[in-house]
């Protein structure tokens, strides 16, 4: 079997996480969490970066920083993991849902301003498989309005809009280090990017239970107190250190994953071309990091169909989000504002192939083929 994923290893990973077993220090904030953190805040570059055990982490911690209260609305797509929504829900929000672009299945830009409302408070969109979403109509309607824009960078790590890293652009930004991304911190993990200055102070309180920790161990303070709201987001050093040993070769990942998505363009356009299936586009401007290879069948029977026939050869691939706002809880926390004319229906055509890092040329070229035989 061909699986769907496998998860990053460069083979420094064990040797790191051995030395931080051995160190003094094994909670947050350890030397692999400073010097990954570091490496964040220079090469993106970025103000402030700050590890968190998990995307969802991260965004929750975006919510508290905004101050969400109950009766606010945020505005985001409804094609997207649920951790987007719940970070706001769990503040009291309201989650407005806006279609997406059919071209790259973020949300529509064009429509976002539609959406807003005097309770309006925040933007979040969704870089869906490491493109960019259009952030500077985006960012023009936050100015205009008084919003914020926190970027749902999950899998857009070393993915850029107009030369700037996503996640550096809005007020706010998070990545995952999950299991199923480029890069992860051992299965789990995290990443909030403060790109205003006023947040990076109440972001460190917040993220140590809401205390003053990390001034006192700075000598900022004599003594660290109780001072505000928070919770623990903090990883743990074995994390970091796994996290460390994907950094050192971040560039030889990226190359990998490239080659593999440029391999899987070429060899699926004529189908393309034939008007059987469409493959990912990527907008002028952005570059994008290959989290993903998708492409979309005619329809959801289809896209069926075509799972059963690579199961059948022993090939595992996988659709992808349910709309948000078509589940139980989409309904009851949130609403879909004006008319969901793509967000089902692109849904129910889209398919991922394998993808990942080591993924041999063998193994793509049977992919290749196995698709080519469903549409011979």
């Amino acid at each position: 079997m061909i699986p769907f994923n496998r998860p990053p290893v460069t083979g420094n990973e064990k040797d790191y996480i051995l030395e931080a077993l051995a160190g003094p220090k094994m909670s947050g904030d350890g030397p692999y969490g400073q010097k990954c953190q570091s490496w964040f805040e220079e090469t993106l570059p970025a103000k402030r970066a700050l590890l968190t055990p998990s995307c969802t982490a991260a965004l929750e911690l975006a919510a508290l920083l905004i101050d969400i209260k109950p009766g606010d609305e945020v505005i985001m797509p409804s094609y997207t993991f649920v951790s987007t929504a719940n970070a706001f829900v769990l503040r009291g929000a309201k989650i407005v849902f806006v279609d997406i672009r059919t071209d790259t299945m973020n949300i529509d830009e064009r429509l976002i301003e539609a959406a807003v409302t005097e309770k309006t408070r925040a933007i979040v969109p969704v870089h869906y498989a490491g493109v960019g979403c259009d952030m500077d109509v985006i960012m023009d309607i936050a100015e205009r309005h008084n919003l914020y824009v926190i970027e749902d960078a999950a899998q857009g790590m070393m993915s850029s809009y107009k030369g700037q890293a996503l996640g550096t652009i809005g007020h706010l930004g998070a990545f995952s280090f999950h299991e199923t991304k480029n890069y992860t911190s051992g299965g789990e993990g995290g990443l909030l990017i403060i790109n205003n200055e006023k947040f990076k102070e109440r972001a460190e309180i917040i993220r140590e239970k809401g205390t003053n920790r990390s001034q006192f161990f700075r000598g900022m303070v004599d003594k660290y107190q109780w001072v505000d709201v928070g919770s623990s987001y903090l990883p743990s050093e074995l994390q970091s250190a796994y996290l460390w040993g994907q950094l050192e070769r971040v560039d030889d990942i990226n190359e990998s994953r490239l080659a593999i998505w440029q391999r899987y363009y070429e060899a699926l356009l004529p189908l393309q071309e034939a008007d059987k299936v469409s493959l990912p586009i990527i907008p002028e401007g952005c570059t994008h990091n290959a989290h993903m290879f998708y492409l979309k069948t005619a329809d959801v029977e289809e896209r069926t169909a075509l799972l059963a026939h690579l199961k059948a050869k022993d090939i595992m691939a996988v659709f992808h989000y349910v709309p948000l706002h078509t589940a139980k809880a989409g309904k009851q926390f949130g609403r879909f504002d004006g008319e969901d004319r793509y967000t089902t229906t692109e849904s129910e055509r889209l398919l991922r192939l394998p993808m990942w890092y080591g993924l041999s040329e063998v193994d793509q070229q049977r992919v290749v083929t196995a698709v080519k035989e469903f549409y011979a």
